[in-house]
């Protein structure tokens, strides 16, 4: 905007009868007030902009508000909306923004359905500069509406694949599969299993397939017994691995694609007697809380989910200065965070392990459903609940 409302451009009355509504209304959308439909609010603020009016500042009046931008999160109470909103607000701070959190809790948000009863409406009223969306995903009709309202908004980590051309932030998932596949090779495994997410999940597809790259760059043959998918929940984890170690030869090592799978697997080795990592080594992936704190503490690969939030915030700012990105997909790298739960190789090669006969874990899991590579692996049945036993 190069001109002010002044004799040099449009005066506010001018504003109002081009966008048709009373100059008391145009001011009221001037001054960020909440009492205007979104609609009418839209049609002043086009106006503004074609005409280039600049309101200039009264002489002794306080300097304006810091510009205003929504989060929009899940639920506030997980712990990865915390480690969102820690990266969000500090990197407000330093670009000099506010930040208002929201919660899409009305009948779905995203996967289709509508975010919240009035959210959208409730984001034009407030008059947010941008938007950032940590959320697995958006429907059609939202992303209409952020087009169509001309709202810069930037995704953190969604899980679904957004549209071309959609701002996002995530981590490099298959860089990260890689790594942690490398750190089990170079322990000395060769008998590395996974615990994989349903195929056609961008995440896990990234995992696994940095993975394979690792085996492959290691000489290794892949082995299709050793991949088992499924959902990303310790019951499932659970029977996947009892599945595994009933294999002719079963694997030295597990890589768990989520952090709540890996700690799935540990109950599975518990339930067979054996040790983590003296019998298997474990490695998760997401640095969980729950990481830390299990037993023994689980090896792990950190998506760097503060970081991710805070560069999509530094992105939103110069979107919302006109800016837009060269690429819209920006990928951080994801570290290894060893702990307890991974070591070299045992001398002894681990050997089919079946449950006994009446024992908790149910039937035995070397059956002929429980050697399917396809992850429709038989169930075996209950297993307890328990840790696995340190070294």
């Amino acid at each position: 905007m190069a001109r002010t409302g002044s004799a040099a451009g449009p005066t506010l009355a001018v504003i109002a009868r081009e966008a048709g509504v009373s100059v008391p209304t145009a001011s009221k959308v001037l001054n960020g007030r909440a009492d205007v439909a979104p609609d009418t609010r839209r049609r002043v603020t086009e106006v503004l902009e074609r005409l280039g009016y600049v309101r200039r500042p009264r002489a002794g009046a306080p300097k304006p508000r810091p510009a205003m931008v929504d989060l929009v999160v899940r639920s506030p109470d997980s712990p990865r909306a915390g480690a969102v909103l820690h990266g969000v607000t500090e990197a407000a701070h330093e670009a000099g923004l506010d930040v208002v959190v929201s919660v899409a809790d009305g009948p779905g948000g995203p996967g289709g359905r509508r975010t919240g009863p009035g959210w959208p409406e409730k984001l034009a009223a407030r008059g947010s500069a941008g938007v950032l969306f940590h959320l697995p995903g958006l429907s059609p009709g939202q992303y209409a509406w952020l087009a169509g309202h001309r709202v810069p908004y930037v995704l953190i980590d969604p899980a679904r694949r957004p549209p071309p051309g959609t701002p996002s932030v995530g981590a490099d998932d298959h860089r990260g599969g890689s790594v942690a596949t490398g750190h089990l090779l170079a322990l000395g495994h060769r008998r590395i299993a996974v615990l994989a997410g349903r195929p056609g999940t961008p995440r896990g597809d990234a995992r696994l397939a940095g993975h394979r790259e690792a085996l492959a760059a290691a000489g290794v043959a892949p082995r299709p017994e050793y991949v088992r998918h499924g959902d990303s929940e310790r019951a499932c984890a659970r029977r996947r691995t009892l599945a595994l170690l009933g294999l002719p030869e079963p694997p030295t090592a597990l890589f768990a694609c989520s952090d709540v799978m890996a700690l799935g697997a540990y109950e599975a080795l518990a339930a067979r007697g054996l040790r983590v990592p003296a019998d298997v080594s474990v490695i998760g992936f997401g640095d969980l809380p729950g990481a830390g704190w299990a037993s023994p503490a689980l090896t792990t690969v950190r998506r760097p989910l503060s970081g991710m939030a805070a560069t999509a915030l530094r992105l939103l700012a110069r979107m919302m200065c006109g800016e837009q990105p060269e690429n819209p997909r920006t990928e951080l790298f994801p570290r290894l965070v060893p702990r307890h739960s991974t070591a070299p190789v045992a001398t002894r090669p681990l050997r089919a392990v079946r449950a006994a006969a009446g024992a908790a874990g149910g039937p035995a899991a070397g059956g002929p459903a429980a050697g399917r590579g396809d992850g429709t692996a038989a169930d075996t049945g209950p297993v307890p609940r328990a840790s696995a036993v340190a070294q």
